[in-house]
């Protein structure tokens, strides 16, 4: 008799030290410091882990020949795949301008010596210590504020905007539905912590 397999999420958003994922407001505080970066190439590093919701090593292996300028989109490499896969994930315009004026992005994919060059050279514990010091000076404190939880509240954030699971899915990556499934709860324990906030006001007007 065969044992079935049972396929299990691979993300947790909540942990005994307490939530993995950035809420409105700690969201709000990263972009305005990550805004303010005094390094260029950092503010356009946390503005892409932010507002495309991918992995620090996918926006570390972005190079230059992977930002599509007319449609506003980010070739991504799936780094949890065991075969390559890509996906296109809408971005703002903004962060494509601020990407463009950065990294030179017209003048790089004109030549074809410079079209594959890495928009971040730089090695993953650089890139995580540079998001630690923003969160640091945005005043999030805890298990959220890491890359991860960026990533994290991308889910939460589009969830809460109405994004349909399948297209969430798509653009972070996510070989099964229900890891993406996780992020409605985490909207859940968002909302029954405001309600928390409510009581207690209302208490205190006691």
């Amino acid at each position: 008799m065969t044992k079935s397999t049972k396929s299990t999420p691979t993300i947790s958003l909540v942990s005994q030290r307490g939530r993995k994922y950035l809420t409105t407001e700690e969201r709000r505080r990263f972009l305005i410091t990550a805004r303010l970066a005094r390094r260029p190439e950092v503010q356009t590093f946390a503005l892409t882990l932010l507002l495309s919701g991918c992995r620090i090593s996918e926006a570390l292996a972005l190079r230059a020949v992977h930002v599509d300028l007319e449609q506003a989109l980010l070739h991504i490499c799936n780094m949890k795949r065991e075969t390559v896969s890509w996906r296109e994930v809408p971005v703002p315009r903004e962060l494509i301008r601020s990407l463009e004026l950065v990294h030179r992005l017209r003048s790089l994919q004109a030549r074809a010596t410079t079209r594959r060059q890495h928009l971040w050279p730089i090695s993953r514990s650089t890139a995580s210590r540079q998001i630690n010091e923003i969160m640091r000076t945005a005043e999030i404190h805890g298990p959220q504020a890491c890359p991860q939880g960026i990533r994290h509240s991308f889910g939460v954030a589009a969830v809460n905007a109405g994004v349909p699971l399948t297209t969430l899915a798509a653009v972070l990556g996510h070989s099964s539905i229900s890891t993406t499934a996780l992020y409605a709860t985490a909207v859940e324990s968002e909302v029954r912590e405001q309600l928390r906030r409510m009581w207690q006001c209302l208490q205190n007007d006691d």
